[in-house]
């Protein structure tokens, strides 16, 4: 028996060993096997690296060799007529066709009239001639721009079939959404047979993006406009903000030559190889100035005032042709022509200059806000310098504090997310805080506050970029505003609809009652926690927009910049933070602004809100005031 167990034991023991010998084997094995993945995946990167740099050299090489970019301004320039253009042309005055008719005259005066409409041949013949001379205005002016493109037919003609052709093959895209589907061609999700409304906006985008500049701005002011396009389509179309394809840096460079005078050595040490950020009508490299300040030199895509214009005069001619079949009363036409009016302002840098200092001025009294000083004496119309800012962007910090590095780096330690987190949370609630400022007390907004357009400085003040647009608010618009954020918190329902009709939202005519009825229903099933509403702020932004959306709201453009702004930051912080709410950090400011401002307007909002109709105290209200007005 003894020596059973013995054997036995051995034997395991033996067993053991060689399982474990096995084992080891096969482990090393599978290193080995694991260990010439990893080498060969390093291989592969490595060659995929340097056959991406040497297509890349064989492009620039070509493109100086084969002259690319000079080839393509000559034709561009043929098509455009510019050889024919003259900066100093003086102003001529529209002429028609003569038509002499003087059937009653004889002898000399027949002799004289005839001399006359010889004239006035020559002079109409002189006119044509001269015609194509005049450039295109840098002022946006209907009459002018309609001029100009009357006497390039060509040019219309082309774009038109271009736009007509683009947005054709995206309504194929749409209507045979359900047969990819089925197919298993597209990865769009679709609902009764129908494109959903998020992926239809996913196509608009990606049409609004090979249209060019004009068509990508478009498209970035409608995801503004959710009262209008609907909550998914503007939330597919904000993705224009971050996919726009940067230019080269050759012309870049002859860009900021032609624009400052001299090469571009005089003024700046140094450019950066590569854009820090491309956008829609420019591109942003970081740089330092023969002085030795770093900066952020913008500079404008080429050719872009021709483009613009012509996508608007376009624009504008399909409004006159709908105004024509529909005969509705006003003329559509003035929509374009307000959206020319701001797009060709865009594109005149030093407007944006004035604007920043501007918005610094106004907002001097905030020190948390923070605007980069401008560099004047380098800029230019198609060329703005400014200072650079050290800070990280909001899309950097949810990165670091989810743990999603930005490369293919290291990952990123607790520590590191849990100070990035705290830093998103302090750059949401201060963003929340600016944009109650701008909105309640100075009245000047930044008129495109996504994202990218934010930093987190490391002094933890909020930084704002890019100032070609500002809104700007009447004071009376300002205290409706407050009072519709209190009736918002507050679930008073029918003084928020008394405040959006004192904002011209609602429209004339519109029943009031049923506008009432209807957002009771939307947001009455809020829930509060301590008297503020207990619910982010997006579901509270999309109940509002479907009602909206059902009576015709004319959403002004300040409101629907402070919903987005908020909605957007919420939704950086929410990805942060699953607990944080945009109504517990915003109400606290309102409150404040509510009891320390004297003024009669303000007294008016806080009688609404803390005395019933009978005069009464409604005391609940007033102890949340009270509690929210010393946080």
């Amino acid at each position: 028996m003894a020596a059973t167990i013995s054997l036995s034991s051995s034997s395991t023991l033996v067993s053991v060993r060689c399982s474990t010998r096995a084992s080891k084997t096969t482990s090393q094995r599978q290193g080995r096997v694991v260990g010439n993945l990893g080498h060969l995946a390093q291989v592969v990167r490595k060659d995929m690296e340097f056959l991406k740099k040497g297509i890349s050299r064989g492009v620039e090489w070509m493109n100086e060799t084969l002259h690319v970019q000079r080839v393509s301004k000559t034709v561009d320039d043929f098509l455009w007529l510019r050889y024919l253009e003259d900066p100093h042309a003086p102003p001529l005055h529209p002429r028609s066709w003569p038509q002499p008719s003087y059937p009653e005259l004889s002898g000399v005066d027949l002799l004289l009239a005839d001399l006359k409409a010889l004239e006035a041949y020559a002079g109409y013949l002189y006119y044509l001639s001269k015609a194509w001379s005049k450039p295109l205005p840098e002022v946006y002016d209907p009459q002018d721009i309609a001029d100009y493109f009357s006497r390039r037919p060509h040019i219309v003609a082309f774009r038109l079939l271009e736009v007509f052709f683009s947005f054709a093959s995206a309504a194929v895209q749409i209507r045979t959404s359900g047969i990819r589907k089925f197919l298993r061609l597209s990865s769009y999700k679709v609902i009764d047979g129908d494109i959903s409304q998020y992926h239809f906006g996913m196509v608009l985008k990606e049409t609004m993006l090979n249209l060019g500049p004009a068509f990508i701005k478009v498209g970035q002011s409608l995801s503004t406009r959710p009262d209008i396009i609907g909550p998914e389509i503007s939330k597919a179309l904000s993705e224009l903000h971050d996919q726009i394809p940067p230019f080269s840096r050759a012309v870049a460079m002859k860009i900021i030559e032609e624009e400052l005078g001299s090469p571009v050595e005089s003024f700046f040490r140094n450019i950066s190889e590569e854009p820090v950020a491309a956008a829609s009508f420019g591109q942003v490299y970081r740089g330092t100035t023969v002085d030795g300040f770093t900066v952020a030199v913008k500079v404008q895509r080429p050719d872009l005032l021709h483009l613009v214009v012509r996508d608007i005069y376009i624009l504008r001619l399909a409004l006159g042709l709908l105004h024509k079949i529909a005969k509705r009363k006003g003329d559509p036409r003035l929509y374009a022509d307000e959206l020319g009016k701001g797009l060709v302002g865009e594109l005149d840098y030093t407007l944006e200059a004035a604007n920043a200092s501007e918005f610094q001025e106004a907002h001097l009294p905030f020190p948390f806000i923070r605007v980069p000083k401008m560099f004047r004496h380098l800029t230019r119309k198609r060329v703005l310098t400014m200072e650079w800012i050290v800070g990280e962007s909001p899309t950097d910090l949810l990165s670091v504090s989810t743990g999603n590095p930005v490369d293919l780096g290291s990952p990123y330690l607790e520590r590191q997310k849990l100070e990035a987190k705290k830093r998103l949370l302090d750059l949401v609630n201060k963003g929340v805080e600016a944009s109650l400022v701008q909105l309640l007390e100075t009245g000047l907004l930044h008129a495109d506050p996504h994202p990218g357009n934010l930093r987190y400085t490391p002094s933890g003040q909020i930084a704002f970029l890019d100032f070609g647009l500002l809104c700007r608010m009447e004071k009376k618009h300002q205290f409706a505003m407050l009072a519709s954020i209190i009736h918002i918190v507050n679930g008073d329902w029918a003084s928020l609809v008394h405040a959006l009709t004192e904002m011209d939202v609602v429209r004339p005519g519109t029943d009031i009652w049923r506008v009432t009825m209807d957002l009771e229903y939307a947001l009455g099933e809020v829930e509060f926690k301590d008297g503020i509403p207990d619910v982010k702020f997006s579901r509270v932004l999309g109940k509002i927009w479907s009602v909206a959306l059902k009576y015709h709201f004319r959403m002004p453009p300040y409101y629907t910049l402070l919903l987005r702004s908020l909605a957007s930051l919420e939704g950086l912080a929410v990805s942060g933070d699953k607990s944080f709410k945009t109504f517990e950090a915003a109400y606290p400011y309102v409150v404040q602004k509510l009891l320390t401002d004297n003024s009669a307007a303000t007294r008016k909002i806080l009688h609404s809100v803390v005395l019933n109709r009978k005069m009464e105290f409604r005391w609940q209200r007033l102890a949340l005031f009270l509690r929210v007005g010393k946080a």
